[in-house]
């Protein structure tokens, strides 16, 4: 089916264009969000309830972050879900989605007392660096992919131009020979590394790093569907998230891009 059969049009790239820009703001929030800075919430703020209240809403809200992030970006449900909406906006309908829930995350979090390091001096500076270089991993793992198909930009417009949305061939790029998931490195890092390690924002980091783990099991099964030995190949030779050499791996073996699906 050609883009054009999918209705685009400019309001689907004005929706496109609307999706894209709440994802950023709501994960420009998160970042800030996750490094105690300039937004109203807090993950080291004051506690408002009793420990049991607080620990039930906060995994309450990574449970459903992870379940939309997660069911939304299954097979079986796009299926359903793009006889209801265009195909051309079922990405940027995630992202807004995921942006939504995302916020509701932030917003809603209810800080626990006590802290585990408070650090001070060069020693809080290298973990500002650290954190840093985290988002910066993972904002650069975007663009290695595909930026703007990733937030389902390249989708709108391609729909909007009448044309259908080519196919990534499987090749790899520079991050993606370390690790074959570095855009959840960049999460991993981001939110451990901090001169403020509260209870409250360990069981955040914690429980990002749990969904990270349980969201790239999902992944890599959709990963091997699409991609079949070729993927296997490439899970032999590079390793998911931590960067260590593997002994013995065939260099010669077709490495994939990963598509869109590698942030789900």
């Amino acid at each position: 089916m050609s883009a054009r059969a999918a209705k685009g049009s400019v309001l689907g790239m004005a929706y496109a264009v609307f999706c894209y820009l709440g994802f950023l703001g709501s994960f420009a929030y998160f970042v800030l969000f996750a490094n105690d800075l300039w937004v109203p919430t807090s993950l080291n703020g004051e506690p408002t309830h009793t420990l049991p209240v607080a620990l039930a809403i906060n995994l309450g809200l990574i449970l459903m972050w992870g379940l939309q992030h997660s069911v939304m970006a299954r097979k079986r449900f796009k299926d359903v879900w793009t006889r209801l909406i265009p195909a051309s906006a079922e990405r940027a309908t995630y992202c807004l989605a995921s942006a939504l829930a995302l916020t509701a995350v932030c917003v809603g979090w209810a800080p626990i007392e006590g802290d585990i390091w408070h650090l001070e001096g060069g020693a809080a500076i290298v973990m500002w660096v650290v954190g840093g270089l985290g988002w910066v991993i993972l904002l650069a793992a975007s663009f290695e992919i595909d930026h703007f198909e990733l937030f389902g930009l390249k989708q709108g417009w391609f729909a909007w131009r009448g044309k259908d949305l080519p196919e990534h061939p499987l090749k790899q790029r520079f991050l993606y020979k370390w690790v074959r998931h570095p855009i959840q490195l960049g999460v991993f890092i981001g939110v451990w590394a901090t001169p403020h390690l509260s209870w409250s924002h360990a069981l955040f980091a914690g429980s990002m790093t749990a969904y990270i783990f349980i969201g790239l099991y999902f992944e890599e099964r959709d990963l091997i569907r699409h991609y079949g030995e070729a993927y296997r190949a490439y899970q032999r030779r590079v390793p998911k998230l931590i960067p260590f050499p593997r002994l013995g791996a065939d260099d010669a073996s077709p490495l994939p891009q990963p598509t869109h699906a590698e942030s789900k």
